[in-house]
């Protein structure tokens, strides 16, 4: 018996920014952040003060009143939305075979994310606990002093 030496090809290497392999890091990286916001956000939600009876609207507009808060949940919707699309377009690279469904899914879930991130960031940047409240109503009196009137 004798060994049969194969030729083997040289491994070309593709030049530029390898994107799966940043899409790679990016999961772990956001998965362990995402660890520590949600459990804060929970935490914070519930059992921090009177815990679960505390949730209301005015306690989530005194969080969204202040700019950690504001940045703590609109990172939380960045990372928690870009995660789940990346982990998608994942599932659709890996099993959907048609070149053209596969594009107009990855396309899809590109144009959600963004949309709902850009609508996500807005309410949380915008919220006006106020807002819509007239002088028949109950809140006025909380209103009224808020702006100073």
């Amino acid at each position: 018996m004798s060994a049969q030496t194969v030729a083997v090809a040289p491994v070309r290497r593709r030049r530029g920014v390898n994107l799966e392999k940043w899409g790679w890091i990016f999961m772990r990286v956001s998965g362990v952040v995402l660890v520590v916001l949600i459990f804060g956000h929970l935490f914070v939600n519930l059992m921090v003060g009177e815990g679960i009876h505390a949730l209301d609207f005015a306690f989530i507009a005194g969080k969204f009143a202040t700019p950690f808060w504001q940045w703590w949940d609109v990172l939380m919707l960045w990372l928690a939305l870009i995660h789940g699309a990346n982990g998608m377009r994942t599932i659709v690279n890996d099993y959907v075979t048609h070149r053209t469904a596969r594009k107009a899914l990855v396309w899809a879930l590109g144009l959600a994310a963004g949309l709902l991130i850009i609508l996500g960031t807005l309410v949380v940047f915008t919220f006006d606990p106020c807002l819509g409240v007239t002088e028949d109503s109950v809140l006025w009196s909380e209103c009224a002093a808020l702006v100073g009137n």
